[in-house]
């Protein structure tokens, strides 16, 4: 079902996001602990960033998803009208 104002009401698979979010802190935590034992800093605060960012996006996936169905999109939720200010 089409509105014509998909870019407004547009919501992300939230359970998807959680797992990819997961796979991509283990991952970053994983080569951060490597490099480092390795002695490789630069790369090793690159795979820390990467696992700060991926916690911070589980974070707000998990904020999301305790929010209730407002955001998580399924066959059986309609799109909503955003809220007019």
């Amino acid at each position: 079902m089409r509105s014509g104002n998909e870019p407004v009401t547009a919501r992300s698979a939230l359970r998807l996001r959680f797992w990819l979010s997961l796979w991509g802190l283990l991952w970053a935590a994983l080569g951060t602990a490597l490099f480092s034992l390795t002695d490789h800093p630069g790369w090793a605060a690159a795979c820390g960033a990467i696992a700060v960012i991926a916690t911070v996006d589980l974070a707000v996936v998990l904020h999301h998803i305790h929010q209730g169905p407002h955001y998580q999109p399924g066959p059986d939720i309609p799109p909503y009208e955003p809220p007019h200010r």
